[in-house]
């Protein structure tokens, strides 16, 4: 997502996009450099890894490719970077069946759901201030999938596990 959001600063080109995506992306690598060396099954990471530097490579080929149309290559990389952020948005309430029927929100994590609240806020807000969709509407349902997950907190608050 950063490298995906730091093409689209470049291609824009947007200063704060391309300074905050910077650092996200190396933070990034440094978490997946220490999971990989921590983890005990170093194949499958590999193999995760390598299937998404695939993916990055062939998405940097196809967007960096000259067209006549800077800004048709912008919409391009826009929706992409909104697709991947939405779907970023959307995985922790994957399990929202599982919290529902066993009443625990042991699974979630409630500060990275403050982070993704303030991070999805402050990015639609950003977004707003420049009039750019492809900035506000992808990090609008950050805001609103933390809104539930708060009210899944208030609601099966965490120790006050039921069994189902």
């Amino acid at each position: 997502s950063n490298l995906s959001w730091l093409g689209y600063g470049y291609l824009k080109p947007d200063q704060t996009l391309i300074t905050v995506n910077t650092v996200g992306a190396a933070l990034q690598t440094l978490y997946i450099l220490a999971y990989l060396y921590y983890s005990p099954a170093k194949c499958p990471v590999l193999l995760w890894i390598l299937l998404v530097l695939t993916v990055l490579a062939a998405g940097y080929g196809y967007f960096t490719r000259p067209t006549g149309d800077e800004q048709k290559r912008l919409a391009s990389l826009g929706l992409f970077c909104s697709a991947f952020t939405i779907s970023m948005y959307l995985s922790p309430l994957a399990d929202l069946a599982k919290i529902i029927r066993s009443k625990s929100t042991r699974c979630l994590s409630f500060p990275l759901t403050v982070t993704t609240f303030l991070a999805s806020t402050s990015w639609t807000l950003y977004g707003m201030q420049l009039s750019d969709l492809y900035i506000v509407v992808p990090n609008t349902p950050g805001i609103i999938t933390s809104i539930v997950r708060f009210w899944l907190f208030w609601r099966y608050p965490p120790g006050q596990d039921k069994p189902f």
